[in-house]
């Protein structure tokens, strides 16, 4: 009895010694990873809960306690309207931009900035309106039609004219061409730059529509941001659902991928992982 005894005892530490390089025996945090805030859904690589997601967008979204989900950036929380995985990108609103309702009342505003730490950036598809400007310090000019859909051909000059300052988003009415103009910055140091000099700006990006060409894209008020998705094959395998079908997270200590399964976490993934942790409790 004594030997049996003995044998299970040292069957049990060398699995044991085995099967801890894949496995942490902590409480499962896939159980406190929301899928969800409001009706917008949160899925990889983003999380809201600590230890969710991956580590490139820690602390990046917050659920408001009235359940709307909110984008941190050095400048501020913005409301997100929605988040695209298929397309990946993120559309925010700049609660202090310009709006229909202000007419020509300029308030003035703060620039809207990415943290350049982060796996986003400004999306091309996005195009900005400054009001009220100082032409001693911006060049206000007309530009040639083409430019409306090859900007990267034109020069830096904010259009007087455009399509944007002419057919106002949403607006019943048209502002004096002298105080609106339209600039595709490349970064958000172009946007900050510019409201130097401008007192205020808006937002619009070209949302595709599934529309034939050229009435593929409208533009709506809002700032597209957009992301990358960082595909890896640990992840790959602990969301495989014949590996168990695990939630792709990381460890708060020192940011390493962790599988957060509902029976605890693993390195690897859930499935037939766990069943020794449960011999183990029985023992």
């Amino acid at each position: 009895m004594t030997h049996t005894h003995n044998n299970l005892i040292h069957t049990i530490s060398l699995s044991l010694l085995i099967f801890s390089s894949s496995l942490t025996l902590t409480t499962s945090q896939s159980s406190v990873c929301r899928t969800s805030c409001g009706d917008i859904p949160i899925k990889y690589p983003f999380g809201i809960d600590d230890g969710c997601g991956s580590p490139y967008y820690r602390h990046i979204f917050a659920c408001s306690s009235s359940g709307k989900l909110e984008l941190r950036t050095p400048s501020g929380r913005y409301p997100v309207r929605n988040v695209s995985y298929a397309d990946p990108h993120v559309v925010v609103t700049d609660p202090f931009m310009w709006s229909c309702e202000d007419g020509e009342r300029f308030r003035p505003t703060r620039p809207f900035s990415l943290d350049s730490s982060t796996h986003f950036k400004l999306s091309p598809q996005n195009e900005y309106m400054f009001f009220n400007c100082s032409e001693d310090n911006v060049i206000i000019q007309p530009k040639p039609i083409f430019c409306e859909h090859f900007p990267e051909h034109c020069d830096s000059s904010c259009d007087s004219a455009s399509y944007l300052c002419r057919h106002l988003p949403g607006c019943s009415f048209a502002l004096p061409r002298s105080t609106c103009c339209s600039y595709y910055p490349k970064a958000t140091e172009s946007l900050r730059l510019m409201l130097k000099y401008c007192t205020s700006y808006a937002s619009v990006y070209w949302k595709n529509v599934g529309a034939p060409m050229p009435y593929d894209q409208v533009p709506e008020y809002g700032i597209r941001v957009d992301f990358d998705i960082p595909v890896t094959t640990r992840c790959l395998q602990c969301q495989d659902p014949l590996k168990g079908g695990g939630t792709c997270g990381f460890d708060t200590l020192n940011q390493s991928f962790m599988c957060l399964c509902k029976d605890g976490n693993s390195t690897t993934h859930c499935k037939g992982i766990f069943k020794f942790n449960t011999l183990l409790r029985l023992y």
